[in-house]
């Protein structure tokens, strides 16, 4: 008796609400929210993270860590934030760095769909006849996409990446013409590519800047190339070909993630070293070292500069609450404002305790709300100075109130007393 009691007077009782209701929307118009009111948010621009290489006051023409070598940069992933460069435009031969644009196309048409991991990839009489770094292929022999990657990460692969550049883009040619318009599209204004490997060839030159650009894409975009990258040793054909990667860093250096080598005897030493630790994410170029052996010290030397004067401090997480905001006419009260990303940034080691954080959004807005929208802002400032930003966006719907809403409300109300 107590429970159809208890039911009773819930009916009612949203009887009288949906009541009150109709009279407050319709007979009395004028003393509901206006309906020509709209809140108008002031960032509805979206903030994204900087996708450029940000130079600063980095002095380009000295060297104070004296590196041997024609040119190099240092450069942090996430924010494209340059550490440390010298000579870093001056255009050089990359020699089998060149693979890196050829690794990018590769890694875009699976994300792509055009092709996938285990596509069977032919192997033409141009590609057989590769010289330099290969594992000799063969026309009679199909490699799987994987299978290519792993080659052309690992050994540096000239026949590989022939191959799959020539399925790509139907012909080499065709596809070196796809490397550039990506160049172009990347902001590489330092950059030309005559082929796909990196054998010198004139009119054949890109920068240690723009190699670092092209890494920090390329790791930013597609990540589950360090599947391939940081393999040490290997094999193919079921055990009968071994790969050891020219990259010995990958073996030696705490953290690394790759990323490519090349040599040639007019390119001298060529390197873009990628490692990571405790959140941060270093990428070190090196090229025209007199030596195999200076190039890898030099990038050794780069990345233990940039972990032992900066670090990346992670201010917010993607989807973290960073504050609930009342919400006028809605049918719920408040909403949970959300970043929309990971917000962070790269400082000098010590200098967070001096970041102020700085949250831009209204007391309270107006519904309709939509799931994501942007409503807000959090800024963190250091000195004064903005050193990271992230969108607010809004975690949830929230209708407006009218006729409709109510109805459904309590409607849903009722369905949920009656089964209880």
């Amino acid at each position: 008796m107590k429970i159809k009691s208890n039911k009773k007077t819930g009916l009612i009782f949203s009887l009288i609400s949906l009541l009150t209701v109709f009279e407050f929307l319709i007979l009395y118009p004028t003393k509901a929210y206006s309906s020509s009111y709209i809140w108008n948010s002031p960032f509805d621009t979206a903030i994204e993270t900087s996708s450029e290489l940000t130079e600063n006051s980095i002095d380009d023409n000295s060297n104070p860590l004296n590196l041997d070598c024609g040119s190099c940069i240092l450069v942090e992933q996430s924010t494209g934030q340059v550490l440390y460069s010298y000579n870093s435009h001056e255009k050089l031969k990359p020699a089998s760095v060149t693979k890196l644009m050829s690794i990018y196309l590769i890694m875009e048409a699976i994300s792509q769909g055009k092709i996938n991991y285990d596509t069977p990839i032919p192997c033409s009489e141009n590609a057989e006849s590769m010289g330099g770094s290969q594992i000799w292929l063969t026309t009679t022999e199909n490699l799987t996409v994987h299978e290519m990657l792993k080659a052309i990460c690992i050994v540096s692969a000239n026949d590989c990446v022939t191959a799959m550049a020539e399925y790509l883009g139907g012909t080499e040619e065709n596809f070196v013409n796809m490397m550039n318009e990506k160049a172009k599209e990347l902001g590489m204004t330092d950059t030309n590519y005559k082929n796909c490997h990196g054998i010198d060839e004139d009119d054949h030159y890109t920068s240690s800047f723009d190699i670092a650009t092209l890494s920090c894409k390329l790791l930013n975009q597609y990540p589950e190339v360090t599947n391939y990258t940081t393999i040490y040793m290997d094999t193919l054909r079921d055990g009968k070909s071994s790969l050891v990667n020219t990259n010995k860093l990958v073996r030696n250096y705490n953290g690394c993630t790759g990323l490519k080598t090349g040599s040639t005897s007019l390119a001298l030493y060529n390197l873009s070293a990628s490692a990571t630790r405790n959140d941060m994410k270093l990428i070190a170029v090196v090229m025209k070292a007199p030596t195999s052996d200076l190039r890898f010290k030099n990038a050794s030397s780069l990345l233990d500069y940039g972990f032992s004067n900066f670090e990346y401090k992670k201010m917010i997480n993607k989807n973290d609450v960073v504050k609930s905001v009342k919400v006028s006419k809605g049918i719920t009260p408040i909403v949970n404002a959300i970043s929309e990303n990971d917000c962070g940034t790269l400082i000098s080691k010590g200098n967070d305790i001096n970041i102020e954080q700085n949250i831009s959004i209204q007391d309270t807005i107006s519904a309709p709300i939509f799931k994501g929208q942007t409503i807000g802002k959090v800024t963190y400032s250091l000195n004064g100075n903005v050193i990271s930003e992230c969108n607010l966006i809004a975690s949830d719907n929230v209708d407006k109130i009218n006729l409709f809403s109510m109805c459904k409300l309590i409607l849903n109300n009722w369905f949920n007393l009656l089964r209880a």
